[in-house]
């Protein structure tokens, strides 16, 4: 049996999402924060998860986790959904608003799921390259929507891998242009502090997505959607009954507990980052980037497939770029806490001095 012939054309031109397996000390490739909860803390949370019972099923749709969200964010929670990470919320948009001709629309670069999940989909993508300051080009892209009429516009904010967030007016532009939903990806939203939130109450086909992952909370693959109840209530048609566990329900509502904590750490992450781009921009051969999230992108004179491979020797892995859109030799690196931060300065410093720049 040749099981490619049952495979949609989709799938089979793709490769599968990877994350490799190697041998690191400094990790500074995911967007992870590297602060880890107070030891006290970590205590507390254990007692309270250890009244988890692992022998019933979680509550279906997180109705206290939501609850306790609308009141956070002063949205009503018949708005809010659930997903296990903002990925599983994409793929929800795109299962539900998928069909036979339907189009998403893209920036490029941005972050690689919305595409992935897009094509698995069986939506076509159409991508816009960003303008050369990194923005959103917005002829293009209201030419594209006033064309094709996408479904779906994915709109990252700040964006992933540039750190930049695009100007809000051009955004709203889109979204009063869409006839379909455009989402605005918050994911970065601790580092920065600005959203789009308020505007659910003015635009029907606004999505907003958060998540805990950015901000210390990686492991429990919790994220949120906020949009209207009509596109909400279609949602739940696709969400699995029990898709987020009792573990991270658990945890989410000890975040909404705990928060100025996470957003101390967050705000120690932004101190940490503008220290990095500053130093960054005093080595010969490196061009970062301003950030609003935590990370920094950055452009090298060197074969950065070099600069890659003489970190990781050293123990530091960072995200390599080599090839995007009409940029080359491009990375990307995580904020860490001062002490990785400045083992990788050190060691980027070394490798340029090893070219004899």
């Amino acid at each position: 049996m040749d099981i490619s012939r049952l495979i949609r054309k989709e799938i089979l031109t793709q490769k599968a999402y990877a994350v490799e397996e190697l041998s690191y000390s400094i990790k500074l490739d995911a967007m992870e924060t590297p602060y880890v909860l107070p030891e006290d803390m970590r205590g507390f949370l254990m007692e309270k998860l250890r009244n988890v019972e692992l022998n019933r099923y979680p509550e279906a749709g997180s109705p206290t986790l939501r609850a306790r969200m609308a009141a956070h964010l002063d949205v009503p929670a018949e708005q809010i959904i659930v997903g296990n990470g903002s990925d599983e919320l994409i793929q929800m948009l795109c299962t539900t608003l998928s069909g036979p001709s339907a189009t998403a629309l893209v920036p490029f670069p941005t972050f690689v799921m919305y595409r992935i999940i897009a094509l698995n989909c069986g939506c076509q993508v159409i991508d816009v390259p960003l303008d050369d300051r990194f923005d959103l080009d917005l002829e293009t892209m209201l030419a594209v929507i006033g064309k094709d009429n996408p479904v779906l516009t994915f709109l990252s904010y700040p964006n992933n891998p540039t750190g930049k967030c695009f100007d809000a007016g051009k955004v709203e532009e889109i979204i009063k242009a869409s006839q379909g939903v455009v989402v605005i990806d918050e994911a970065y939203f601790p580092f920065y502090g600005k959203t789009f939130l308020p505007m659910l109450k003015k635009y029907d086909n606004l999505v907003i997505l958060r998540t805990l992952s950015k901000l210390g909370l990686a492991a429990i693959r919790v994220g949120f959607l906020m949009g209207s109840r009509t596109l909400v209530g279609e949602l739940n048609k696709v969400r699995l009954p029990y898709n987020i566990n009792s573990l991270s329900q658990m945890m989410a509502t000890f975040y909404l507990d705990n928060e100025q904590i996470f957003k101390d750490q967050s705000d120690r992450v932004r101190a940490d980052r503008e220290l990095l781009f500053s130093r960054l921009a005093g080595m010969k051969g490196i061009r970062p980037m301003k950030s609003d999230a935590n990370f920094l992108f950055f452009c090298c004179d060197f074969d950065s497939y070099r600069i890659y491979e003489f970190l990781l020797d050293q123990g530091i892995l960072i995200k390599n770029l080599p090839v995007l859109g009409n940029l080359r030799n491009c990375m990307r690196v995580t904020v860490g806490n001062p002490e990785e931060n400045e083992e990788f300065l050190r060691v980027l410093q070394e490798f340029i001095v090893k070219q004899g720049v």
